[in-house]
């Protein structure tokens, strides 16, 4: 199932992505079942948003072997963790805002879990019990202020810097998927997900032994090599295999 969020007359609500249709959903994230009497509506009807509203977004750092070689890092022990706030999330076709602090901005093409239900110290064996599904995400960064602050805080956690999207895809094996980001229609970023370090289910086993993992949350994985800078008027698309693209275009920031 392709699970979505989306607005319609107003209101935000859950669907089911079928055929070009949209199913409405009733119930929370981790309780979703069909809307007792509501008919699908055209895709076209449908504003996507981004499809989880996670209370945290937990990012890996330095997990794909040609993304550590390309920053000159050596393959660490541990998943090097750090988080992205609520407030940095958008969704599908959503802006990208270049903020005035920072002069290089670049996308990082990544998988991302979301979590089904409320995990807490889970086993790396039972770790997809826990899972609602994978989608994709862009770990904008400002790069410059990265290697200003020696910390991933301000230059991860501006608004618009984890867009999300465009689905929720259930039922699929994450261990080997092709994921492509490409910048104004050119290829920059391809890889696949068999070529992480840390797999999904030792992410989320290892994060849960750390913080509780709420239903809706997101682990994102880590990006390949082949990060680079955005400008505004650019548009970055981050595809991947068996769940599809998240399009989102890059603005400048309003004085």
């Amino acid at each position: 199932m392709k699970i979505v969020r989306y607005r319609h007359q107003g209101e935000e609500l859950y669907g089911a992505l079928e055929d070009g249709a949209v199913r409405p959903l009733s119930g929370p994230i981790d309780q979703l079942k069909p809307a007792p009497g509501a008919k699908p509506l055209k895709s076209s009807e449908a504003q996507l948003l981004a499809p989880t509203v996670p209370t945290k977004i937990v990012a890996v750092g330095i997990n794909y072997r040609d993304h550590a070689k390309e920053m000159g890092h050596e393959l660490p022990r541990e998943p090097l963790l750090f988080l992205k706030p609520p407030s940095s999330v958008i969704g599908p076709e959503g802006h990208i805002v270049h903020p005035p602090q920072t002069s290089r901005m670049d996308y990082e093409g990544e998988l991302a879990v979301v979590i089904g239900k409320r995990a807490h110290r889970v086993a790396v064996k039972d770790a997809r019990q826990y899972v609602l599904g994978y989608t994709c995400l862009n770990d904008v960064t400002a790069r410059d202020l990265q290697r200003l602050d020696g910390q991933f805080t301000r230059s991860k956690g501006f608004d618009t810097f984890a867009p999300i999207g465009p689905a929720i895809v259930t039922d699929i094996d994450p261990s080997d998927l092709q994921i492509e980001t490409r910048l104004n229609g050119e290829r920059r970023q391809l890889s696949r997900t068999s070529q992480l370090i840390f797999s999904c289910d030792e992410l989320l086993s290892y994060i849960s032994h750390i913080m509780t993992l709420e239903p809706g949350d997101v682990i994102t994985t880590g990006t390949p090599s082949g990060v680079g800078p955005m400008k505004s008027g650019d548009v970055v698309e981050v595809e991947i295999e068996k769940i599809g693209c998240l399009r989102c275009s890059v603005v400048s920031a309003q004085s």
